[in-house]
């Protein structure tokens, strides 16, 4: 008998615990990656969820309104009304449009030949473009239908808006009148998916007041809310209002409100489907500007017609009371937005430029105030400095002349003031010399930016000096010449009105610097309002002789026109030459202040000959404006035209 052998042994199956171990590595891996995501990284998916399904829709907050500082409206709010479709509510009609168009486009695509039908096809995604315009076209011949108006589908803009802001209601007619309104409001029932929907715009209640000063809002789809949740959703906004120019722009932020807004759950078709999240806008503060009503329509009134600015300013406070620049235009055309067209109007007229603020101009005579400071504060002026006025004064082969042909004669700086007399300025700048005179203009800011805000204010304003102009006159030396036409205002010399206005003001108090502000504040305590001025340097009776002349010009000389019955007033008119185009203009300036014991309102008056036979001048056309404004503010009633 043969015995068999078998061998037997324990063997341990090595592979296959390495892919056991592989298996089980593999599931841990596994566990832990879904455990990092569902519970580390939870955060970060429900986010992106939700920035997948929410989306948030941004509405304008109105802005605040601005009023004078008798709380008289200046600029307000007014409803705009459009009519629009919501396209999340037309969905049922879109598909049954786009199962009529694929059913005509079958239809027609069988009437065709067999040769031409293969290589025929049916474009779907036309097709539903062309439901979704037919529906919304349905739309828009209702409400021409109702409101009388001929519009037709924007086939572009409809798509876009379609593409890109599909939560948004499409517009269908925009800018209502009041009766369109009244007929959409009680003929379209409350269900359908047309509706009116209400927007605000700017009111100007005086159209064209102000134009420059005020400035103007127009619309923009930059709305930022740091109150509204959702930064990192996909948003929507409607179209909100931002200043552009003026106190409109200034004061943006004050003004612009706290935005508000929806966010809305919407579904893979980008229609939403349930509201999240609803915050009201809330309406800008409102803003108590220095401006007098009134005052500025004095201003304006004067200016009409005509080219020009004027300024008016509270002596103690710097508050603004009339900030007036024409040619200018209705506000109201400007709101909500306005055309190319419109824009080229205004800029081919000259309207954009605020005159009183951004143009630069010699100013003329009324600069013989600054000539006389720097001529007594040096010692070369004082009450004795006599000119011999011969109606001309002479430098080398040059001759200046004086406005009086004629001469004045012999003549003091009280009467040299009163009359205006070139010649003993001429002298009395030659004398001091162009560095004290600059000097003296740029100790009284002349050569800078007043301060006021506004972001029309230029920065191109010119205090001459030899240095000045070997810098910008390609190396050339200065020359007496020079210094005789600064001495009146002229030459290279540029200022703007508000410059001259803020200067009369210093000068009224006695003060070397006057910070302008376009913001009344009743409880401002005058005599404390730091303008960042010195005293003006002169001892009272130097300072007196100034204040006669000017006083002397209101009462009897150049400036009698702006002259009123028991108020003593201080004057002093300009008229300088300038060319435009090589046309020879002139400048007609007055610039006062009043009460003389206590002065309280300056004013500036600048008005623009455009034609050489204007011939306007300082005292006839520019003082009975000034004249007329200090009445205003003082409670007097006006005598005569101011034209």
């Amino acid at each position: 008998m043969k015995h068999r052998i078998v061998e037997v042994r324990n063997v341990s199956n090595t592979r296959l615990w390495v892919i056991a171990a592989l298996f089980a590595a593999m599931l841990v891996t596994l566990a832990c990656g879904l455990a990092f995501r569902q519970v580390v990284m939870k955060d970060y998916y429900d986010k992106l969820q939700e920035r997948q399904n929410h989306r948030r829709i941004l509405q304008s907050a109105p802005r605040g309104n601005i009023y004078d500082r008798h709380g008289k409206l200046l600029v307000g709010n007014r409803s705009l009304f459009s009519a629009v479709v919501y396209l999340n509510e037309l969905r049922p009609e879109f598909r049954k449009a786009y199962i009529e168009c694929v059913r005509q486009a079958r239809e027609d695509l069988e009437k065709l030949p067999e040769d031409r039908r293969e290589n025929a096809r049916i474009d779907r995604n036309e097709l539903q473009w062309q439901a979704r315009e037919r529906v919304v076209q349905k739309y828009l011949d209702e409400a021409n239908r109702i409101t009388g108006r001929d519009e037709a589908l924007n086939q572009r803009q409809f798509r876009k808006h379609y593409r890109e802001n599909l939560v948004l209601p499409y517009p269908l007619l925009s800018d209502l009148t009041g009766e369109q309104y009244a007929r959409l409001t009680a003929q379209v029932s409350p269900e359908s998916p047309l509706q009116v929907y209400t927007e605000h715009a700017r009111y100007y209640p005086y159209g064209a007041l102000g134009f420059h000063v005020l400035g103007y809002a127009s619309r923009t789809t930059e709305m930022p809310n740091e109150e509204m949740p959702g930064d990192n959703l996909r948003t929507y906004a409607f179209k909100g209002s931002t200043g552009r120019s003026g106190i409109e722009y200034m004061f943006d932020s004050r003004l612009s409100g706290q935005n508000g807004g929806e966010i809305w759950m919407v579904d893979p078709s980008g229609f939403q489907y349930e509201l999240v999240n609803r915050q009201v806008p809330k309406q800008g503060e409102p803003l108590t500007t220095s401006l007098d009503l009134e005052i500025q329509k004095i201003a304006e009134h004067a200016l009409e017609g005509r080219k020009g600015a004027v300024v008016a300013i509270e002596v103690q406070t710097g508050e603004i009371l009339a900030c007036a620049s024409s040619p200018t235009h209705d506000l109201n055309e400007l709101s909500p937005s306005f055309s190319q067209r419109l824009f080229d109007e205004i800029s081919e007229k000259g309207a954009w430029i605020n005159r009183a603020v951004n143009g630069v101009y010699p100013p003329g005579s009324t600069f013989k105030v600054v000539t006389a400071l720097a001529g007594v504060r040096s010692g070369e002026v004082d009450e004795h400095t006599l000119s011999d006025c011969i109606g001309y004064y002479r430098v080398g082969s040059r001759v200046f002349k004086c406005n009086r042909h004629w001469g004045h004669g012999l003549i003091n700086l009280v009467d040299a003031l009163a009359k205006s007399c070139n010649v003993f300025f001429y002298e009395a700048g030659v004398r001091v010399g162009i560095d004290k005179l600059a000097a003296e203009a740029r100790r009284f800011g002349l050569d800078k930016k007043t301060g006021i805000g506004l972001m029309e204010e230029s920065s191109y304003m010119i205090v001459p000096d030899p240095a000045w102009k070997r810098r910008t006159q390609n190396g050339e030396g200065w020359a007496t010449g020079d210094t005789v036409n600064v001495s009146i205002g002229q030459g290279f010399l540029r200022l703007t009105p508000l410059q001259m206005a803020c200067f009369a003001a210093s000068f009224a108090r006695g003060e070397t610097r006057t910070q302008p502000t376009l913001i009344h504040d009743a409880t401002r305590d005058a005599s404390h309002i730091d303008h960042g001025a010195q005293p003006i340097g002169l001892p009272p009776d130097k300072y007196q002789l100034i204040l006669d002349g000017m006083e002397r010009s209101a009462e009897n000389g150049t400036s009698r026109l702006a002259k009123i019955p028991n108020v003593r007033m201080a004057g002093k008119t300009g008229t300088a030459q300038v060319r435009v185009d090589g046309v020879p203009l002139t400048l007609a300036w007055f610039m006062g202040f009043a009460p003389v014991e206590n002065p309280q309102i300056a004013v500036i008056v600048m008005i623009e000959g455009v034609d050489p036979s204007d011939a306007y001048q300082g005292g006839t056309t520019a003082a009975p404006v000034g004249g007329a404004l200090i009445r205003q503010y003082l409670g007097i009633p006006q005598s005569g035209s101011i034209r």
